[in-house]
């Protein structure tokens, strides 16, 4: 299980019971709700939805509560057990441990486990692993169902007291409690060559062959996907029994290489140039002119034999076409990929939103749940703490950006999935325009290793600062507007000025990041009045303060009364266009708004309209109506994009 298990309680009740459990398993977290359990390490207020996004996110999910609580709240986003996480259900007494999702991906297993613990009993409901002792549709590690689409009616049959034969070797089976017979029409097939499967036949391969390629740079993947079947084919070789594609770290970003691995669906695996040297004296074809090339005698062969450990031997020896080359090895054991090499690297570059959990997206948290590791400033790791215990934390302080960015990727570089964490989003004034940064740059010129170089990365967008606070006070930005950031740390101040000049005569509505910081006090100053030359001092602008966070506020006031003082140096400003309007609610809750331009449509005809069409009509600006109380205004939390700014 990557992601941290989660402890789901609804009440005092249960909490003792899973405070145990909690004892017992160092990465799991209580999540309780509000009001009623207030101890927990996070507290939420709508349980469907809180179950629902851990369940998506991934999380093994531990409900001490009620069986059918998780069942309905679970079941309209099920989809395919054989990637759902496991859910256990747990008497609040802790008497009945019940697995109801994810059987045979833990679930059973995690079930038998706190069962003991807790001196209860296991009610394992899932037919193959009570009657017949033996999951059919999940064989053990190792080993490969090649038709797992046919495993359902396999399983009925044999639930059904029908016999089965058992062709081929594979202890796993024999142990298993079967009806034997050997004419029966079912059987059950262990083998490494291709076999064909069907609603009365399964097919499992032992994963015993590693395929070893080399390639020119920019090969067509056609043409070593090519290369590779063939050469399967005629050694009679299932792709089901290859264990992992595997080659010289040097083409670990390698086009063809990668979409192999991905036809195959096996894992990539590289070596050092170190590494298949010294499988040198075991190639049936060293080449002195790959030696010259690349530093060792042979890629493809050496990689095979690196694959396949101590006891492999080579199957096929060197194949080549006109830019790629390959070897296949086999192994008496079968070969964990995962312990063999290492993996390319992946930097997953995350924007965690506000902090809140709601407010962060489904893939940024399943990212930070399958990450080994995870970097970033302390504060927002602190933020998702309960969707990365049990991981390595790499801290870093406000004003190592570039260090916390190359770390990450030379981390990455090391065969590591790896999570680099912003607040909000971060491609906006934050990490990931820095990552690409240093792919850029040479590594003489403060750029990365080789390595890190070629390692994969993800983006997962998050909620931004400007996102946030224009939801949460209406929707000042519905019609056009851009960001500037105020900070001239690496943006001339000049180059800000003319900005900010054609941001006002083009009536955007402007976001300001980095408005000031505890040295820089006269840019907002500077921003208001140029803005105040181009728009009306009543212009609506909204101050957000701990967005998505219990100690939220919001302050609404206008571009004549702004002051540096409301303002810190993480505070995120909206600023109105000249048709932006503030309201004031029955209910006294003001909202804030730019137009689009649809009251001009009113009692329009109904014609085609061209985007020229639809630029809204001038409107007088309304005075903006101030929610200030005098409260000391902190502000949501935003990446800050310069050292200056974060100190």
């Amino acid at each position: 299980m990557d992601a941290s298990p989660i402890l789901f309680v609804l009440n005092q009740a249960g909490l003792d019971t899973a405070e145990d459990i909690a004892r017992r398993f160092s990465t799991a977290r209580i999540h309780g709700l509000a009001g009623r359990v207030p101890t927990a390490d996070t507290q939420f207020n709508e349980t469907v939805e809180h179950l629902q996004l851990l369940f998506k996110a991934g999380h093994p999910i531990i409900g001490f509560c009620a069986s059918g609580i998780l069942i309905r709240a679970l079941a309209p986003i099920l989809d395919d057990k054989r990637t759902e996480p496991p859910v256990v259900a747990v008497s609040e007494d802790g008497s009945s441990v019940v697995p109801l999702l994810g059987g045979h991906r833990g679930a059973n297993a995690l079930a038998r486990l706190i069962a003991k613990a807790l001196g209860g009993h296991a009610a394992v409901t899932t037919a193959g692993d009570t009657k017949l002792g033996i999951a059919l549709d999940v064989p053990p590690r190792g080993w490969r169902l090649a038709n797992p689409e046919d495993a359902k009616p396999v399983m009925a049959e044999l639930l059904s007291g029908a016999p089965v034969r058992i062709e081929g070797s594979a202890d796993w089976l024999m142990d298993a409690k079967l009806q034997l017979e050997p004419d029966a029409a079912i059987a059950l097939v262990a083998t490494e060559h291709p076999a064909e499967g069907s609603p009365t036949q399964l097919v499992y391969h032992p994963l015993k062959y590693a395929v070893g390629v080399g390639c020119a740079r920019g090969c067509d993947p056609q043409e070593l996907i090519d290369l590779v079947e063939k050469n399967l084919t005629d050694a009679n070789i299932a792709k089901g029994a290859v264990a992992c594609v595997a080659t010289i770290d040097l083409k670990a970003d390698e086009a063809a290489v990668n979409a192999l691995a991905e036809h195959l669906d096996v894992p990539l695996r590289v070596f050092s140039v170190e590494e298949l040297q010294r499988e040198t004296p075991r190639l049936k074809n060293p080449s002195n002119v790959v030696f010259a090339e690349v530093g060792c005698h042979g890629v493809s062969e050496g990689a095979a034999l690196a694959a396949s450990g101590s006891f492999g031997t080579l199957t096929v020896e060197k194949q080549k076409t006109e830019n790629a080359t390959c070897a296949i090895a086999r192994t008496p054991q079968t070969i964990d990929a995962s312990a063999v090499g290492r993996a390319r690297g992946h930097l997953s570059v995350i924007g965690i939103g506000p902090g809140k959990d709601d407010w962060r997206t489904p893939e940024a948290t399943k990212l930070l749940a399958k990450a080994s590791d995870v970097v970033g400033y302390s504060l927002y790791l602190d933020i998702v703490k309960d969707h990365i215990s049990g991981k390595t934390h790499h801290n870093f302080p406000l004003g190592a950006e570039e260090d916390r960015v190359r770390f990450a990727l030379e981390e990455a570089g090391k065969g590591k999935d790896v999570a680099l964490i912003s607040s909000g989003d971060a491609g906006i004034y934050a990490m990931g325009s820095l990552v690409y940064e240093l792919l850029h740059r040479e590594e003489a010129y403060g750029g990365v290793s080789d390595a890190a170089k070629r390692v994969s990365v993800t983006n997962a967008p998050g909620i931004s600062a400007l996102q946030a606070c224009s939801a949460r006070i209406g929707a000042p930005l519905g019609h056009d507007f851009c960001t500037i950031s105020l900070s001239d740390l690496l943006t001339p101040w000049e180059v800000i000025q003319k900005r900010l000049k054609a941001a006002a005569e083009g009536d955007f509505v402007i976001a300001f990041y980095n408005p000031v910081s505890r040295r820089r006090r006269t840019q907002l100053a500077e921003a208001r009045e140029i803005l105040l030359e181009h728009r009306s001092g009543a212009t609506p602008v909204v101050l957000g303060v701990n967005l998505g966070r219990p100690e939220e506020t919001l302050r609404i006031t206008t571009l004549e009364a702004l002051s540096v003082d409301d303002v810190d140096m993480l505070t995120t400003v909206l600023v109105g266009s000249s048709t932006t309007r503030t309201v004031m609610r029955g209910d006294g809750k003001p909202f804030v708004y730019t137009p689009r331009g649809y009251a001009k449509r009113i009692d329009a005809p109904k014609i085609v309209e061209t985007d020229q069409d639809k630029t809204p009509p001038a409107a007088a600006p309304s005075a903006a109506s101030s929610t200030d109380d005098g409260a000391d205004d902190d502000i949501f939390q935003a990446e800050a994009s310069t050292s200056e700014d974060n100190q």
